[in-house]
């Protein structure tokens, strides 16, 4: 095992909250560092979930949950701007029916002005169709200052901003057990998977495995370190010696509808919550398509991901209550989430948790049952674990810490004079690659080149929405493949598509002699 070189910091999970960790410490002069297991930072809880930031007022009083999420949906303009990401303020409805619903309605809305929530009203019908014309109901609790963003396009821009301030990204690296020296410091063995690449499909061979992996493990030093796993924080904090959290799964189906349903969903729409479940709902997205989801199944399997049809059939039929437009030819992909919940032995779920234990594990942030509203309030996650941080441990700030960063510029969504300056200084924007989306060569050119490395073909679909259309890769994806070993100097067998082991390709059907 290789030796690795002392970090002030490492963080224990790239994805939102990891990540927005990673850029708010890199404020400091600190050499941090972020262990994330999967090939990219989005790949689980980060990047399956709603998209909805929200406004605070489904929480409890007085909760992290509450205040966290008033404070980051307050921000979330600035947040865009720094990091040019998409962010609307959309606003959002509960929609509601019966005098029961009125009064959770009415209880929500006083809870959410306890909690700092601002411009909550409650509509009556006729404001509810000037708002959504489409939706089905006879009053509803407005929210004017929820919104909607792309959640794949926030965490990259975190990561990609934390990385040009001097944090550094280590994927395929999945922690594999923690010990505190003598010294004090930490020292943490990870696993790094080395999944060989396939040989010929039409092998006779077929008693040796096709797929031989091995695990190849490094240790890594660090005087702090950062619990960020999101579905592994129980894990790990039992690596820290932190015992008894018991985190369980609540996994949400999805169904995406096509982009010409998007005109009728100004905003996402919920039913009434129940105390501890939001409801399945409808919601806008920011590129135009609108999900229908989820439903909330209790599941210890934290890898599974499948959508039966039965659960799609339930989504339709619950969402169609509220939302008459749910209709199968529009479907165009499904999907689910995990959300990491921390109960308690009653198995009532519980506040975040964000502490350090110091006569059990010194100079380690152990963040528990990051779920939602955890996207919303990602960035305010970050500042109070670093507050108490700094409460055991000055922090000189960093001179040269730039909170900007430039994301691709979509082709899509420029004027045509924009377009005609773009093609006319770089000509790879005059060829459209993904046609669904009008994602051009340049585009994906910038999204091979990322700055993170990541060089899968979900890491160009999530920078740049090919593959994300109406034929979900149909016409795009193998000439993103042949891109990507171009671009790389990759072989054909080596191109993943988003895992370890997800080869595109895993060899030559035949051989053929041109000569």
């Amino acid at each position: 095992m290789k030796q690795e070189q002392l970090y002030d910091v490492l963080i224990i999970g790239g994805g939102m909250i990891g990540s927005a960790i990673a850029r708010e410490m890199s404020r400091y002069k600190l050499k941090i560092g972020v262990l994330e297991k999967n090939l990219d930072v989005c790949y689980e809880t980060s990047g399956r979930n709603s998209a909805v930031v929200h406004g605070g007022f489904a929480y409890d009083t007085g909760t992290l949950k509450a205040r966290l999420c008033v404070e980051g949906n307050q921000m979330m303009e600035e947040l865009s701007q720094e990091l040019d990401f998409s962010f609307k303020r959309c606003g959002k409805v509960l929609v509601g029916n019966t005098e029961e619903e009125m009064e959770t309605l009415e209880r929500t809305l006083k809870q959410g002005e306890k909690n700092g929530s601002t411009g909550l009203e409650i509509i009556d019908e006729e404001r509810l169709h000037e708002l959504v014309p489409a939706v089905v109901g006879k009053f509803a609790l407005f929210s004017p200052n929820s919104g909607i963003l792309d959640p794949f396009a926030y965490t990259i821009a975190l990561a990609e901003n934390a990385h040009a301030n001097g944090v550094d990204y280590f994927f395929d690296r999945e922690v594999t057990d923690i010990i505190r020296k003598e010294d004090g410091t930490y020292l943490l063995t990870v696993c790094e998977k080395n999944v060989s690449r396939p040989g010929n499909v039409l092998s006779t061979n077929t008693t040796s495995n096709p797929h031989p992996s091995t695990h190849k493990k490094q240790e890594f030093t660090c005087r702090w370190v950062v619990n960020a796993a999101g579905l592994g924080c129980g894990k790990i904090s039992e690596m820290l010696g932190i015992k008894g959290y018991k985190i369980i799964g609540s996994k949400g189906d999805y169904i995406i509808l096509d982009k010409r349903t998007g005109a009728l969903l100004p905003m996402p729409v919920y039913p009434v919550p129940s105390n501890t479940y939001m409801g399945i709902h409808v919601t806008n997205t920011i590129d135009g398509n609108v999900t229908v989801g989820p439903n909330a199944e209790l599941v210890t399997d934290f890898e599974y991901y499948g959508v039966p049809q039965e659960s799609m059939d339930y989504l339709a039929e619950s969402a169609s209550n509220l939302w008459p437009h749910i209709h199968k030819s529009d479907y165009i992909r499904n999907y689910s989430g995990i959300l990491p919940k921390w109960v308690d032995e009653n198995g009532a779920i519980q506040d975040f948790k964000i502490e350090i234990l110091d006569s059990i594990a010194p100079n380690a942030i152990n963040l528990i049952g990051i779920e939602s509203p955890g996207l919303t309030a990602a960035v305010p996650i970050a500042r109070y674990a670093i507050n108490l941080m700094k409460e055991r441990e000055e922090l000189e700030e960093n001179p040269e810490f730039n909170p900007k960063r430039n994301g691709i510029k979509r082709f899509s969504e420029l004027t045509t004079d924009e377009k005609s300056q773009l093609i006319k200084d770089n000509p790879d924007y005059g060829e459209v690659i993904c046609r669904c989306e009008m994602v051009t060569k340049s585009e994906i050119l910038q999204a091979i080149h990322n700055p993170l490395g990541v060089s899968t073909l979900t890491g160009v679909k999530y920078r740049t929405r090919t593959m994300m259309g109406r034929c979900q890769g149909g016409y795009c994806q193998m000439r993103l493949e042949q891109m990507i070993e171009e671009e790389l100097e990759k072989k054909e067998t080596e191109v993943l598509y988003g895992r370890q082991g997800s080869w595109v390709l895993s060899g030559k059907v035949r051989e053929v002699d041109y000569s």
